[in-house]
């Protein structure tokens, strides 16, 4: 068996292209609580109160999909020993390894997944001081779920290349794999095509959950599904929709894994397990119709040669 090809030290940002980027940055900004670090034409970024230089890039797309996924690692050497064990595997390389000519800077590499998805991991980023506040806001982002054709691939090309572990299953329908304690950064869904199903924003507490909640709902925005607490990662949720249709997700108390004692275990996908409380109920036609999403080519689309390299 190789060798993952980095050690990813935490889930730094994600990229979404919506249909709706300017009323999206609106809502992002104004009602979710992220600030605008850099905003242009076609595309924003926006951070939370975390150490992160943005969570989350908006870029305006003629339909929703997922832009890339961006992993922190240590080093730049570390980002060119993984572009040589990603070209040793035959996985096609879409940007870098090099400086990284965008907002935020830092030493990078892009590759593309199984699905056409985008991977980016990087390095010696811009520093950014955490932003102290008592206002309800994200931290940044926590984890991204990710519709996919074949979850059994999927876990094994994130476990394998990536060297991320399994925390736990809900039976034969989603995997939820950590690379650091969190219980999960990302977790796989099985559905009839690839997409993106939800980002997840992490709350610091309960009471910032809540009043977060209360906040959306003082604009007119009510949950599509929650809030509650999941089983699986004993986290608390709460679903909305961004004028895109694309989900978001409020969260609060993520399980954190002890490598040398956690159990990886399978969950029954039963109502009082997927909501503990048993304040949300099951989740609604709607919100799984939003989860769904629409098929996302991503990269064999936007580097049609990256298709060619996996086949």
């Amino acid at each position: 068996m190789n060798e993952p090809i980095a050690r990813l030290r935490a889930l730094r940002s994600v990229e979404l292209r919506t249909t709706a980027c300017v009323d999206s940055v609106n809502f992002y900004s104004e009602v979710w609580g992220l600030q605008v670090v850099e905003a242009g034409a076609d595309r924003a970024w926006l951070r939370g109160t975390g150490d992160q230089h943005h969570a989350v890039q908006l870029t305006a797309a003629e339909r929703n999909g997922l832009g890339r996924i961006t992993f922190a690692v240590s080093t730049p050497r570390e980002i060119d020993e993984a572009a040589r064990r990603l070209e040793a595997r035959g996985i096609a390389i879409v940007g870098g390894p090099g400086q990284v000519d965008a907002v935020g800077g830092g030493y990078g590499l892009q590759f593309v997944d199984l699905e056409g998805r985008v991977i980016e991991l990087l390095a010696d980023t811009f520093a950014v001081a955490k932003i102290a506040t008592s206002d309800a806001v994200p931290v940044g982002v926590t984890h991204v779920v990710l519709n996919t054709i074949d979850i059994d691939a999927a876990v094994e090309f994130y476990s394998d290349v990536l060297g991320m572990r399994v925390s736990d299953w809900s039976e034969h329908q989603m995997a939820f794999l950590r690379c650091n304690t969190d219980h999960h950064s990302i977790a796989f869904n099985q559905a009839p095509w690839t997409s993106v199903n939800h980002v997840a924003y992490e709350m610091s507490t309960v009471d910032n959950f809540m009043r977060g909640i209360g906040r959306l709902r003082h604009h007119g925005v009510l949950p599509l599904w929650g809030p509650g607490k999941h089983g699986p990662g004993d986290n608390t949720f709460s679903y909305f929709g961004d004028p895109a249709g694309l989900v978001c997700e409020y969260t609060s108390g993520i399980a954190q894994v002890e490598e040398d004692r956690w159990l990886c275990k399978v969950w029954r996908r039963v109502p009082e397990l997927s909501d503990l409380w048993g304040t949300a109920g099951p989740p609604s036609a709607e919100v799984r119709e939003r989860m769904a999403g629409i098929a996302d080519p991503g990269a064999f689309e936007r580097f049609p040669a990256s298709n060619a390299t996996l086949s």
